[in-house]
């Protein structure tokens, strides 16, 4: 029986806490079983569904993989020349090769960060250990049309929303950690200075770069 791979990020655009790369590999049935259950793109599911279906996965998958990036490594890597895309291709492949079992033809689905999905996946290909029996595609809203990647990306959100949780505890609120939330904004003005240094913030995020213009390392738009 053939194997599906779905591989999705959550948290790549947000300026405090990690990006989540989360793998789910499946055979056929369970993947019919994961779409009957409400697996969707999760965007589309509340907190507390994402959590159910997060344990529903889990129990319902044959692996399951979650790697994380740090904001001070998102930030490095980018200081040394490698883009963000180019950093997510080299997490993705390692989810890939941690979930690839070498005698089973396996379907990998990869929801593409990049807008140009031919090109990047050829990056993605320079970091795959064992590429003979995989079948790698890259596709944008991969997330919304293939269930094992609905899939791989609850796994990650839900990772992502613990993180944050984490962060809450320590700092207090710091919102969504996207530059778009007012408290995110609001914890930035007022305790950026104070927690520079403690590797929750993406100093090379230009919302940073505003504020604290000496710390400025790169632009998001460069990416």
């Amino acid at each position: 029986m053939s194997l599906v791979l779905g591989v999705d990020d959550a948290g790549r655009g947000p300026l405090i806490g990690p990006m989540i790369l989360a793998g789910v590999l499946l055979n056929k049935n369970q993947e019919a079983h994961l779409k009957d259950k409400g697996v969707a793109d999760s965007k589309l599911l509340s907190h507390p569904k994402r959590i159910e279906l997060g344990k529903e996965i889990k129990e319902n998958s044959l692996k399951s993989y979650v790697v994380i990036a740090t904001p001070n490594e998102i930030d490095a890597s980018i200081t040394s020349g490698i883009n963000l895309n180019t950093l997510e291709a080299m997490k993705i492949a390692k989810v890939i090769n941690n979930l690839n079992i070498k005698n089973k033809k396996i379907k990998v689905i990869v929801d593409c960060p990049s807008v140009n999905t031919k090109t990047w996946r050829l990056k993605l290909l320079e970091f795959i250990e064992h590429i003979d029996n995989l079948e790698v595609l890259c596709e944008h809203k991969a997330d919304f049309n293939h269930p094992s990647v609905s899939a791989a990306s609850i796994l990650a959100k839900v990772q992502r929303e613990e993180e944050v949780a984490k962060l809450k505890k320590i700092y207090g609120e710091i919102g969504s950690g996207y530059p778009s939330d007012p408290y995110t904004i609001k914890f930035l003005k007022e305790q950026g200075n104070k927690f520079k240094d403690a590797g929750i913030f993406r100093k090379s995020w230009a919302t940073w770069k505003a504020l604290f213009p000496e710390k400025s390392q790169a632009n998001l738009g460069d990416f």
